[in-house]
């Protein structure tokens, strides 16, 4: 008999855009078409590709809470800004939103019992689909292959609703499934594809036994929010290590400035992250055969003629920058490359923390560097206690000229290590939930970077990081509580329920379309 809720206008409407061609239910049957094995070789090469790109479409949303490290790459290279996260963004959209549109074409034909005809347009674009999202998940392994490891912690907060999402899809999969099955006359292909969707869906019945959160804990157990260090100050809010930056973190309740210090030719130290001036300042205009040249190779005098707030209203680096104020778009316009004295006065002034790498390491004045940097935060009477500091080089040295100074590491603990480690600054990446758990009972700071976004966030609260390093503080801060906290017997609850939900609608399916 007809296959309930099918009709031959609906069939109709189905076949033209699977099969790119205006025919009627009617006049297919005529023609006595049916789904072949090489129509069904097709189908499950859609059902694949679909797969593939939504896996990819996962892996997009993760990586943008890095993509401004893309961003500023491509324009080290290329001289070149641009927000790519739109074009990953649009292209994720179309493929994700085509292979969807084929696959539900595809799964409603077969309910209404017409013939999967997959026209060879659709079949090169497929094709192509599988391609494109291939060498997507190639480049990301070769240039960014630490996206893999954000995959694994974005699991731990999006493993409970993933778990709930596949178990609904594999579901609603049952009733093309279960019409194909008793439609067709092969009994060998009947009990295998019984057989995989029976395995499947055990497993996933079973699967929250191997998923884990530290998000899945009582309310009492969650640790303090993790205090807010600004990268480069509030780089959302105004341009990057500038005071107007510093002023912006402030306003954010961010405890700690992160910055990056270089030093000019003639001996002072500035607050500037890249080793070329082109990309946060007007250099290529003030100094164009000077503009290629490292940033210690100018002097301060040159330094201070260089605009360094500009760019950031032209070449908006981030989306929040349109939504700026008439006030502050004047004031990013005013900005000057600080000297780390004016910064460390404006930090005493707010109470607030300063944290620094210094740049370049490998320079062969690099000593030297050292020494102005100390000596400058010695002259300017700072309590030392809010000076973190990160270079490696040279580190005995600053110990005993200023042992007030806090000593932050980017690695973790070594075994039978003579000094105990009191401050780590790692990659979110490496660090693991335990590790964190770990660290925080032997009373050791935990900071990560850049975590930018609230999932993130979430998670390293729940593990118990004691700081994080951020581009976006007006985001984090406004967050009172993680996105999601389970009590280990709610997500029980969930879990049995969802199953038992799944398990009688596709007993539910078996029976209807029998």
């Amino acid at each position: 008999r007809p296959p309930l809720g099918c009709c031959a206008v609906c069939a109709t409407c189905l076949l033209c855009p699977y099969s790119c061609q205006w025919i009627t239910a009617k006049k297919e049957k005529r023609k006595g078409l049916r789904t072949t094995k090489c129509d069904c070789s097709w189908f499950l090469f859609l059902f694949f590709v679909f797969l593939f790109t939504l896996v990819w479409l996962y892996f997009s949303i993760i990586i943008l809470n890095d993509f401004h490290n893309f961003n500023e790459f491509i324009f080290k290279e290329r001289k070149l800004w641009f927000d790519w996260s739109l074009v990953l963004l649009i292209a994720t959209a179309v493929l994700i939103t085509y292979s969807s549109v084929l696959l539900v074409l595809a799964l409603c034909l077969q309910l209404c019992g017409q013939p999967l005809k997959l026209h060879w347009v659709h079949k090169i674009l497929l094709i192509l689909t599988a391609l494109v999202v291939a060498a997507a998940f190639t480049g990301l392994g070769i240039k960014w292959a630490e996206e893999w490891r954000s995959a694994r912690i974005s699991l731990q907060a999006t493993g409970p609703f993933l778990h709930i999402g596949i178990v609904g899809g594999m579901t609603l999969l049952a009733w093309p499934l279960v019409s194909f099955i008793y439609r067709t006359r092969n009994t060998g292909l009947k009990v295998f594809l019984l057989l995989v969707y029976c395995t499947v869906m055990i497993a996933l019945y079973l699967a929250p036994l191997g998923i884990t959160s530290p998000c899945i804990m009582e309310e009492n157990q969650l640790p303090p929010k993790p205090a807010l260090v600004g990268h480069r100050g509030a780089p959302m809010l105004a341009p990057e290590n500038t005071l107007m930056s510093l002023h912006k973190a402030v306003a954010c309740d961010v405890q700690v400035f992160e910055t990056d210090v270089m030093v000019s030719a003639d001996g002072v130290p500035f607050l500037m992250h890249d080793e070329e001036l082109t990309r946060t300042t007007n250099v290529q205009t003030v100094f164009p055969e000077r503009a290629v040249l490292n940033s210690t190779a100018f002097n301060w005098t040159d330094l201070q003629k260089l605009d360094a707030g500009s760019w950031f209203l032209e070449r908006r680096p981030f989306p929040t920058v349109q939504s700026l104020s008439a006030g502050d778009r004047y004031q990013a316009t005013k900005q000057r490359i600080p000297s780390l004295g004016q910064v460390l006065e404006a930090a005493k002034q707010s109470n607030i923390s300063i944290m620094f790498d210094l740049r370049p390491e490998n320079h062969s004045d690099y000593q030297n560097f050292v020494n102005a940097t100390l000596g400058v935060i010695l002259q300017s009477d700072i309590p030392l206690q809010q000076i973190l500091w990160l270079p490696d080089g040279f580190r005995e040295q600053v110990k005993q000229q200023a042992p007030g100074v806090q000593q932050v590491y980017g690695r973790k603990r070594l075994q039978n290590e003579k000094e105990p480690l009191l401050h780590v600054n790692l990659p979110y990446q490496d660090m693991s939930s335990e590790e964190i758990r770990q660290y925080r009972q032997d009373n050791i700071s935990v900071n990560l970077y850049v975590v930018n976004q609230p999932w993130l966030f979430s998670v390293l609260w729940c593990s118990g990081v004691s700081s994080v390093t951020t581009n976006a503080c007006q985001v984090l801060k406004e967050m009172k509580h993680p996105i999601w906290l389970l009590p280990s017997s709610t997500y029980l609850m969930i879990w049995i329920v969802v199953d038992c939900v799944s398990f009688l609608v596709i007993l539910w399916a078996f029976f209807l379309l029998k």
